[in-house]
């Protein structure tokens, strides 16, 4: 067997009682260190052209006098203020329309066995991306994060990969507010294994909460998107604030083949730290991070 670490590290957002630092290990007996879910921030060195362009996606096309940017980006907001724009008053007197962004690069050959998503956490509005040429979908909304798998497109070593994004943001008005136009968030590059927690895969809540001890319910969605059935072993650990383990959970499962399994675990803490408006106990920030 190869042992797969998954790890999820979240802070409790102060709706939840117990503020504690959780950790995850998915896995089975024979784990590699190298094995990692790979979370690269995608928003370097990006080509943008303002304005419609035919085959706009094609890795032949030549962009070399579009301008390089980084993301998050608006254009809209790079334009002149008018009442007579579209948008109107209401939707912030600015421009909207039609644009392209592309991005090349390079996977390396060692990501052949694993699996490539693209995460994007917003475009405003009407979004459809490609990969090497290849629609990979379309997005009409504009406040939603969304992503694609890239992996059956992709070339490895030394040949080029190409991102390609139309948005169009044309149709005025579609707000009641100022949206902005174009990428206006973080995009991801993410890397797994062939068996990962999945998109969006944990829920966590605190169901019972007291001074004496506090149940912590955690669901996970595991995904093998191998051609056998898995075993898998899902380790979950809790660590408080300081850094110190205060409880774990360990359950065993053999995921079946090309499908996605919920792993449910119950754990107990012990005397927690409850979270006050007078006692604001939280680790710093109130995030999830994921790697494998």
């Amino acid at each position: 067997m190869t042992k797969l670490i998954h790890q999820i590290k979240t802070h409790f957002c102060c709706f939840i009682s117990t503020s504690t630092l959780i950790v995850l290990f998915l896995g089975s007996c024979t784990s590699s260190p190298s094995k990692i879910r790979q979370i690269e921030d995608f928003g370097k060195n990006w080509k943008f052209h303002l304005g419609d362009v035919a085959n706009g996606q094609e890795p032949g096309l030549d962009d070399s006098q579009w301008r390089g940017l980084g993301l998050p980006h608006d254009w809209s907001i790079e334009g002149e203020f008018s009442k007579d724009h579209p948008a109107t008053p209401a939707g912030g007197a600015l421009p909207g329309g039609v644009a392209w962004y592309r991005k090349t690069f390079i996977v390396p050959e060692s990501h052949q066995e694993k699996l490539v998503f693209i995460e994007f956490d917003g475009v405003y509005r009407n979004s459809e991306v490609w990969i090497n040429g290849n629609s990979l979908g379309q997005r009409p909304y504009g406040y939603s994060s969304f992503r694609y798998e890239l992996t059956p497109f992709l070339k490895y070593r030394d040949e080029k990969n190409l991102l390609a994004v139309r948005v169009d943001n044309s149709q005025q008005p579609n707000s009641r507010w100022y949206s902005g136009s174009g990428i206006y968030r973080n995009v991801w590059l993410v890397t797994t294994e062939k068996i990962f927690v999945d998109h969006w895969g944990t829920f966590i809540t605190t169901p019972e909460v007291s001074q004496e001890y506090a149940k912590v319910s955690v669901q996970t969605q595991v995904r093998n998107t191998t051609p056998e059935d898995q075993p898998v072993m899902l380790k979950t650990i809790i660590y408080d604030a300081a850094g110190k383990k205060v409880s774990a959970v360990a359950v065993d499962r053999v995921i079946a083949k090309n499908s996605v399994a919920q792993i449910d675990q119950h754990i107990v803490v012990r005397n927690p730290t409850l979270w006050s408006l007078e006692d604001p106990y939280l680790p710093e920030g109130c995030l999830l991070y994921v790697s494998e």
